[in-house]
Parts: C-alpha cells; sequence; structure tokens
C-alpha cells in the first residue's frame, strides 16, 4: 500500500499498517512486484563513494528493488535494505542479481575511513546506534525508533559477540562431483541403515562447494603462487616442483673422506678431539681415489680442522696445485662428538650406537657427545652459509663420515621421525672417497628438517616463467581437507610406490562426522578419481547424560570415564554402549544401567568360569566336538550354534546391538537354566558335562572376542590348551559349528514356559518348591522323557500327566499327603543346614560332620533320608548328641546343630 500521512507519502505491505503511527490515508494498493527495479536513493552512498575499479560495472545494479523470499510480513514493514558483505541471505541475493562487493567495516569491527562520522569506530557501541538515529532524523529520514530483541551470533569457546562477514575463499566446485558422489554412496553399508539416504544422502544430494581456504596462520598452506607482473597464478604439486620453481643451484659441490686414520683401526675407541693423522694405508687410499676421480677446476676447498682431514686437504691440494694457504677450516664440519664414556673401551658398544641408536634416536645423546640432531643443526649452519655465500663456485668440502651424512640429511629435505638405521638413506663414506653432493635450499626450519609449514614456505623464494620473484596466498588449507586426505597422504600418495588400502574395508565415528570425516574422505576419494573411501561405516550417536541433556562442564554433568572404566572395566562400557541402544541413536549414560548390564553380563559369565574352575578337570579338556546323550548338553550346544549364526550375521552387516543382546541372553541362559540344571552332575565328576561346559565358554570367548576383548582374552587365557590353541583369542579361528537341533531347542523353550506358569501356579498357592506336589497336568504340549524329568524336578513333582489342547494349561495337584509333606520338611532341613555352611564361609567341596540335638522324630526324619541327606549336605558322619549349634525349627520338628569341618 501506498499511504500518505501528512506531507510524506509512505509504502509498505499491507499487513503492517500497524506499525504506523497516528492518522494515514491509503492512497493506492499494488502487487508488491510493481515496485522491483525500481531505483532508490540510499540512506548513505558510503559505498559508491569507495568502489574499486573492479566493481564499478555493478554500480547500475546498486539501489535498486529486488525480490527476495527470505524478507516476510512476520515483522517490520515487507520491505528490507540489505548489506551483501554482511549476511548469508543478503550475499547469496547480490551474487544473484550482480551486486558490488565493497566492505565498510574492517576485521577488527571498525568502520572503515570514508564513512563520515562513522570512520574508525566500533559497529556494536551503543553510541554509534545512537548516533545513526540522531543523524538520520536531523536528514528527516527517520519515522520512528524502537527497540528489538535478536539473536546474535557469539564464540561458542569464550562468548564473544561475532559479526557475519564476507570473506574471499578458494572452493573446490563439489557440486559439479554431486551426482557421482551420490552414486558412490550407494554402495556404501551403513549403520544404522538411514544415514546413507538421511543425513548424509541429504547432505551430498545439496552439496555445496567446499571452502578450503582458511586465514589462519597454522596450516597446510594453500600451494598457490601469483605473480604481481603477469598475474599468473602456478600451483605447486610436489616438492620436485617445488625445487623446479625456485633459484637454479650455483655451486657445484663435491664430499670428500679423509683417507685411513688412527682411529678407524683398532678395537679400542680413541677420542675424535685428538691429534689421529693418517695411516700409510690412508695415504695411499687418497692417491688411489684422486686416480680414480680426478678433480679439475675446483675453486674452493673447505676442511675440517681435525688433524686427518687437514692432511687430506693437504694431500689433495698439492695433486691439484691448490695453495695450501687458501683451504678454509671450518669446524663446524668437524666430526660427530663423541661421549667419553665410550673412550678407551672396545668397539662393540660404540659401534653399536653409531650404526643403529644415532639414527633410531637423533635428538638423543649418549652421555657428553653430540646427537644427530646438534650435528645436523652445524653442518646445516655450514651449508647454508656456504651457498649463499658463493656463486657459480665448484667447492670440494673434506670432511668426516657422520659429518658427511648429515649433509646428506640437510639436502634431501628430511626429517628426523622417518629416518632409521632399518631404512637409511643417508649413505656411506669409505674412507678417501669422493662423491658429487648435489645442493639446493629448500623450505626447512631451525633444525634443518624440511618444513612446507609458514614461516618458512612464505621465506622459500619460487619465480614465475616471465622471471617476476612469486608471491603465495595468504590462507592455509581447511584441516578437514587434511582429514579426508588421510588415505592418500599417509603413504605419500603419489609419489610413493607403496600401495594404498582403498577403500578401507571399515571406519567409525559419531553422527557428527557426516558432513566432518565421512564426507571429507568421501569428497577427496571423487575428487582423485577413486570412488567411495569405505566400504562400511558404523555411525556413532552422542553421548548424553542420563537426563538426555548434553554433557557440558559448566553445567556440571560431565562423566569421568576414567572414574566409570575404573569402577566396571572397559569392556563394560564398550557392551552398554552396543547394547543400550542402536550406535546411530543418542545414548543417555545412567550408571545404574552400566551396573546392571555388568552384573547381567560379566557377573554371571565370571560366575559360571569360576565353578567350572572350582570342579575342573583338564585330563578331558580337548578342542573335540563333544559326545553327549543328555538333553541339557545337547540343548546348550544347540544354544550356541543358534548364537553364533545369529551372531556371525549380524557382525558381518557390522551390527553391534544385536549381538550383544544375543550373547546376554545366551549368558543368562548359560547361567540360570543349564549350570543351575547341571550343577549335580558336574559335582558327582560327569564327563559330558564338564567337557560340554569346557566347549561352551572356550568358543563363547570367541564369540564375545570383538565386543568385549579383555575379557575374552582373560577366559581363553584360562582355559587354552598348551602347545595347541594359539596364544590369544584374538588370533584363533572364527567359531563355527553344526551341533544343533532345532526340535531340542523348540522344545526346551516349551519346558521353561511350562516351569514358569508351575511356579506361578505354586506361587498363587503359598506352596513353597521345596515342598513336593504329586501331579502337574499339562495341556497341549507333550514331552520326551528327558525333559519331564527337568519339569519334574524343576517344579518339585512327583508325576507329570498330559493332555491334548489347543491352548497352554498348567494344573497343579496342591494336596499334600503326610508323606509328601514329610519330603517337604527333609528339604526344608537340607536349606537350613546349607546356610549354616556358608555361615562358616565352607567351600562346596568341604566335608562336614553333623552333631545334631532333635526329638526322636526328627532323628525319624533325618534317618529316613539319611543317604541323600549326607550326600546333599556334603556331610560324612552325623553324631546325634548334646551341642551348641544354631536351633532351626521346621513344622513340628526342632533342632540344634552344629557344622564341624
Amino acid at each position: 500500500v501506498k499511504i500518505k500521512q501528512g506531507n510524506e507519502f509512505l509504502i509498505l505491505a499491507k499487513s503492517r499498517l500497524s506499525v504506523l503511527e497516528g492518522e494515514y490515508e491509503i492512497v493506492e494498493e499494488f502487487k508488491g512486484e510493481k515496485l522491483i527495479g525500481l531505483n532508490y536513493r540510499p540512506l548513505y552512498p558510503y559505498t559508491k563513494n569507495l568502489i574499486n575499479k573492479e566493481e564499478e560495472n555493478k554500480l547500475n545494479n546498486a539501489y535498486k528493488i529486488y525480490e527476495a523470499s527470505f524478507v516476510t510480513t512476520e515483522d517490520g514493514t515487507g520491505v528490507v535494505h540489505i548489506a551483501p558483505m554482511y549476511g548469508q541471505d543478503d550475499f547469496d541475493l547480490g551474487n544473484k542479481v550482480g551486486l558490488p562487493k565493497h566492505h565498510l567495516v574492517e576485521l577488527d569491527g571498525h568502520f572503515v575511513k570514508g564513512t563520515d562520522f562513522l570512520s574508525g569506530r566500533f559497529v556494536r557501541d551503543e553510541e554509534v546506534a545512537v548516533d545513526i538515529i540522531k543523524d538520520l532524523a536531523g536528514k528527516n529520514l527517520l519515522y520512528k525508533k524502537e527497540k528489538v530483541e535478536h539473536t546474535y551470533p557469539h564464540c561458542w569457546r569464550c562468548k564473544t559477540a561475532l559479526i557475519y562477514y564476507a570473506r574471499d575463499s578458494w572452493y573446490i566446485k563439489m557440486s559439479k562431483l554431486r551426482d557421482r558422489m551420490v552414486k558412490e554412496n550407494q554402495d556404501i553399508n551403513w549403520e544404522p541403515s538411514y544415514i546413507k539416504d538421511g543425513r548424509f544422502g541429504d547432505w551430498l544430494s545439496d552439496v555445496k562447494d567446499w571452502a578450503i581456504s582458511r586465514e589462519r596462520y597454522w596450516g597446510t598452506p594453500l600451494p598457490v603462487w601469483t605473480c604481481p607482473a603477469c598475474n599468473k597464478k602456478n600451483v605447486v604439486g610436489s616438492l620436485a616442483e617445488l625445487s623446479e620453481r625456485s633459484q637454479k643451484p650455483s655451486n657445484s659441490y663435491l664430499i670428500m673422506r679423509h683417507g685411513q686414520a688412527e682411529n678407524n683401526i683398532g678395537d679400542v675407541v680413541l677420542d675424535n678431539d685428538q691429534d689421529l693423522p693418517l695411516t700409510d694405508t690412508g695415504r695411499k687410499q687418497i692417491e688411489e681415489s684422486l686416480e680414480k676421480t680426478p678433480l679439475p677446476g675446483i675453486d674452493i676447498v673447505i676442511s675440517s680442522p681435525y688433524v686427518r682431514a687437514r692432511q687430506t686437504a693437504e694431500i689433495v691440494c698439492q695433486k691439484i696445485n691448490y695453495p695450501l694457504d687458501k683451504i678454509i677450516y671450518d669446524e663446524r664440519i668437524g666430526e660427530a662428538k663423541i661421549s667419553s664414556s665410550f673412550v678407551g673401551k672396545e668397539k662393540t658398544d660404540f659401534k653399536e650406537y653409531y650404526d643403529n641408536g644415532f639414527l633410531d634416536n637423533p635428538l638423543q645423546k649418549e652421555g657428553d657427545g653430540e646427537s644427530f640432531q646438534e650435528l645436523v643443526k652445524r653442518v646445516g649452519d655450514f651449508i647454508y652459509d656456504t651457498d649463499s655465500k658463493y656463486q657459480n663456485k665448484k667447492i670440494l668440502i673434506v670432511g668426516h663420515h657422520c659429518a658427511t651424512r648429515a649433509m646428506n640429511f640437510v639436502s634431501q629435505g628430511l626429517s628426523f621421525e622417518e629416518i632409521s638405521s632399518l631404512n637409511d638413506t643417508l649413505g656411506f663414506w669409505q674412507n678417501a672417497e669422493i662423491k658429487e653432493f648435489k645442493f639446493k635450499p629448500l623450505p626447512h626450519n631451525r633444525n634443518y628438517e624440511l618444513d612446507l609449514h609458514r614461516p618458512y614456505i612464505d621465506e622459500y623464494p619460487l619465480f614465475c616463467s616471465c622471471g617476476e620473484k612469486l608471491t603465495r596466498s595468504k590462507e592455509v588449507m581447511d584441516v578437514w581437507l587434511d582429514s579426508g586426505s588421510m588415505p592418500f597422504a599417509q603413504n605419500h600418495y603419489p609419489f610413493s610406490t607403496k600401495d594404498i588400502a582403498y577403500p578401507a574395508d571399515f571406519i567409525s565415528e559419531g553422527i557428527d562426522q557426516t558432513r566432518g570425516w565421512f564426507y571429507t574422505l568421501h569428497a577427496v576419494g571423487t575428487i582423485m578419481g577413486r570412488g567411495k573411501a569405505f566400504r562400511n561405516v558404523i555411525c556413532l550417536g552422542l553421548l548424553l547424560d542420563a537426563k538426555g541433556k548434553k554433557m557440558s562442564k559448566s553445567v556440571g554433568n560431565v562423566v569421568d570415564p576414567w572414574e566409570m572404566t575404573n569402577k566396571y572395566g572397559v569392556d563394560t562400557l564398550r557392551l552398554w554402549m552396543y547394547s543400550v541402544n542402536q550406535p546411530g541413536e543418542p545414548k543417555n549414560f545412567d550408571e545404574k544401567t552400566v551396573s546392571e548390564l555388568n552384573n547381567k553380563f560379566f557377573n554371571l559369565l565370571y560366575n559360571v568360569l569360576a565353578f567350572y574352575e572350582l570342579y575342573r578337570d583338564k585330563d578331558l579338556e580337548n578342542n573335540e566336538k563333544v559326545d553327549s546323550k543328555n538333553v541339557l548338553d545337547l540343548w546348550i550346544l544347540s544354544r550356541l550354534t543358534e548364537l553364533t549364526k545369529e551372531v556371525t550375521i549380524n557382525m558381518d552387516l557390522y551390527k553391534l546391538m544385536e549381538p550383544t543382546r544375543a550373547i546376554k541372553l545366551f549368558i543368562d541362559d548359560l547361567s540360570t537354566w543349564y549350570l543351575r540344571r547341571s550343577r549335580d552332575r558336574i559335582k558327582e565328576g560327569n564327563k559330558e558335562a564338564k567337557k560340554t561346559l569346557y566347549f561352551i565358554l572356550k568358543n563363547l570367548a570367541k564369540l564375545i572376542a570383538p565386543l568385549s576383548p579383555f575379557s575374552a582374552e582373560d577366559i581363553w587365557q584360562r582355559l587354552k590348551i598348551k602347545d595347541e590353541d594359539e596364544e590369544s583369542v584374538h588370533l584363533a579361528s572364527w567359531f563355527k559349528t553344526d551341533i544343533f537341533d532345532e526340535d531340542i531347542v523348540k522344545e526346551m523353550a516349551e519346558v521353561r514356559e511350562v516351569v514358569t506358569l508351575g511356579l506361578q501356579a505354586r506361587q498363587r498357592a503359598s506352596i513353597p518348591v521345596r515342598q513336593p506336589l504329586s501331579v502337574l497336568n499339562i495341556k497341549k504340549y507333550l514331552f520326551k522323557q528327558g525333559f519331564i524329568d527337568i519339569v519334574k524336578e524343576e517344579l518339585n513333582i512327583k508325576e507329570v500327566q498330559f493332555e491334548e489342547g489347543g491352548e497352554l494349561d498348567v494344573a497343579l495337584n496342591i494336596e499334600i499327603t503326610p508323606e509328601l509333606k514329610e519330603e517337604g520338611n527333609y528339604r526344608e532341613l537340607v536349606r537350613a543346614i546349607q546356610d549354616l555352611r556358608k555361615k562358616e564361609g565352607l567351600n562346596p567341596n568341604d566335608l562336614i560332620v553333623l552333631e545334631v540335638e532333635t526329638t526322636n522324630d526328627g532323628q525319624k526324619l533325618i534317618d529316613k533320608f539319611k543317604d541323600n541327606f549326607l550326600k546333599s549336605v556334603m556331610a560324612n558322619g552325623i553324631d546325634f548328641k548334646e551341642n551348641d549349634g544354631e536351633e532351626i525349627l521346621i513344622d513340628q520338628y526342632k533342632f540344634l546343630i552344629k557344622v564341624c569341618k
């Protein structure tokens, strides 16, 4: 709408008329598109006044009205000014319509010169805002003023207020590779699977060009140099290319090692600083070397001041007619200073150190000797000084073996991390040997290691083909480019001949890396024409506190991982991560759930192991398949096969929650069903039961090894067979077995279902399990004899009857006859004595003698069940006599019982 208010006309969105104050008249209504393309007079014309020549052609596009979807009628007037250099939406529109780009604010947040009363002032000062309002009011350009709250960017580390600021950047045009990246992603197995076409797929589908440069000091320097004369840009792609673009070497060098001297012979170490002259053999070596390698045209001779080097240099100079008084002696190319601890002793340790330790530990020195790093430093000083001092000279250097190798280190552009006695690239000089020494300055740090970072790279002069000195772009590379280049860079691709392992079989990181490492790996692999960088990826959810809030030191809800590790062990924490939910989901860390997992997984498992070790018979232990007819043994072996298949299938798909939960369920079955039902058999020495339990534990260690590696290794070390099994469970073959009977697994599940219902029926009738009952009637299922025995023992039933029926029903005969009551009392007595054994701290295998004081009825009860009674409580005798034992009351019976080991 166009409205008239007083003598002024105003234009604004019709829905925003509420911003007006006082009376007004609507003069005209029209669509906003009518305004598009109209020019307007700017409030401040600073951009026009300060524009650079490159942007002058865009001035015609400035100060016009454009349409933009980001302008709404929820607030304001429906018409806004934009600042293309200080907001993303504004910048995008400016690019689209070709607006000039010029900063009116410096990087430090102060207005640039040429902005009138604003020059040099900080943009966020409140006084600046007040002065702008006053200035607008003074020019009659202010309608009204009001305070508006809005969100503002702040540094997440130090909370400093920030300014949106358009910066120049170098880009990789990833938008051209979008389709290829999307296609390659389809062949990656993502866990969770929804990440592929969700978070990661969406990112690829809308991929932006990659801003790879950063205006920071430290980082991988952007390898782009620009010629100030011809404006040609030069991208350097290798160390060789860097060297080619630098100044051509003007000097040529030859290095000669001194001839044999007294320190080179004999079995005792001599002090390098002593006057150690040449031997007759050494003089002869020099003569022979000069015949083999003549030295014409030598301009300069530089020698170590050591006697053996001096004498060598003098002999050479006499042969080539070089004036002896012109020889330059430089201490910096003297031999490595050796530790006084070697002097006067046999050469064995000395040779071991200088053949191996000198390079393997280049930063360390032996005693008062000199480290290889220190040797490189002084030799590097020498060669760089010499090369800068002379031009177009042929220079002979006479020195020593170690010092010469250090000079080779400098010339090759190595680092101390990459040298070793096993991979020695520094060469070896025989006595009196002469070799050409190729030297060209390289970017290096103060220790003369090759260093392509700032400031060394920027100090290294490169030249354009036109002869002008080049200037490197000031930026460094985005560190994410480094991370994405990892598969290639770690093997120095493409310069190394070593094959790269590509793509990776498996990687894993947090879900936030879908736009970080996962993406940069994928992007760099596509840029390099090698496709996807990984075949399988597990994408992990973030760890939150127990209430689902992000952990923060300032909030005080951070969990100390070391405290949890020391309390529960790393395997428990690892399994908690695997089993609490799917990998990609956020994980609320509640210590109670960790403790619960520890109890239900590791405590149960180690209780089973401890029971086995208590009754262990190593003569029965082997890796053969167990041959047993017992239904419990066949069932647990079938369950192990079933578990193995489930774990294998899921692990092959890089799923973690499913196999972890399956193993947890199996351990519960092993402990609370198999072992509890087999306890007496194992105590009695049943071979099949012991073999079965050993077989189960041994192979269960293999199944849990990828998920809980330390516990698996511990169990393996306890159970492995010497000279037969692999040293570690992690070197053993994956467990495979065909011991599977589907019918047994199904029938045992039905048995457990019946037992559960039977126990519930006992509970409803308030009849404890120790009280025998006569009959259990089962409708629907029909069990084989071995399973019937289990039901009878579990529910303490004398007889099981079956009845046809569609739905499962379990009925107990709860009538208790005198005979059943008597047997129930006997079982209560056994339980009470077992409790006494525990109070006395006895082990299950400890034999006891019982002293019992009771009535005639009590003695009759014991005598009736005596054989089973003695066996059940591990007693080898009963004395019925007065004692000071513990009183036990069972029904109408009274006992005083004392347990004696």
